[in-house]
């Protein structure tokens, strides 16, 4: 069981971040000389003052007139990403990983706020689930993959909360924990997931194009 910890932890986490990394510049790289075979006089319309407005409009909650007319849904949608970004990246377990492997450690946050937004995060997955069941306008659009990227999603915020409050075999629970993080990590850029990087770049773009090209507003 030690053994399989440490090749997770080790070999395993390495060429997860390798993958990780690599495969999200890949991605952006044939999406970048897709767009300029398709559409070269796009580029003459670079406005980085309507791309930032773009991005930002759609970070601050109910900034844009999508969120306003869904404010419940955009609530779950912020207080979710919130806390699948802040466990994470400022968990003390996770910074003392960081130390280890890195040199370098963040802000981290107390277990009690960890084990708020782990909930938070569990509750709005759940939300998110059951939408795209009840919602005829999603669930159209929803696909068995769907629901499989969202379940992998909450995976290791579940084995992480109960790894930390010891409810079960802790050892099988660890290795769960980072196996489930490893395989989401190297999905992250070849599925939906890829949106965390994608979105600033879509938004940006989509900001030159309505408000460097068309003068209008993209939020």
């Amino acid at each position: 069981m030690q053994a399989w910890y440490a090749f997770l932890t080790g070999p395993a986490l390495w060429a997860t971040f390798i993958i990780f990394f690599g495969g999200l510049g890949l991605r952006l790289a044939f999406l970048y000389g897709l767009s300029r075979e398709r559409d070269r006089v796009f580029y003459n319309h670079v406005d980085w003052k309507w791309g930032l407005k773009s991005i930002l409009y759609w970070l601050i909650p109910w900034g844009s007139a999508s969120m306003r007319l869904q404010p419940v849904f955009s609530f779950v949608f912020l207080l979710f990403h919130v806390g699948l970004l802040g466990v994470p990246l400022f968990l003390s377990a996770h910074n003392l990983l960081w130390d280890r492997a890195f040199g370098v450690s963040l802000w981290s946050m107390s277990d009690a706020w960890a084990d708020g937004l782990t909930i938070t995060v569990l509750a709005c997955g759940v939300f998110l689930f059951v939408r795209r069941l009840v919602r005829p306008e999603v669930r159209i659009l929803t696909t068995a993959w769907d629901y499989t990227l969202l379940g992998l999603t909450l995976t290791p915020f579940v084995t992480g909360f109960l790894a930390y409050h010891q409810w079960g075999p802790y050892e099988w629970l660890m290795m769960l924990h980072v196996l489930s993080a490893e395989i989401l990590l190297i999905l992250i850029p070849f599925t939906k997931l890829g949106h965390m990087v994608l979105f600033f770049f879509t938004r940006a773009f989509i900001g030159f194009e309505m408000g460097g090209r068309r003068g209008a507003r993209a939020w």
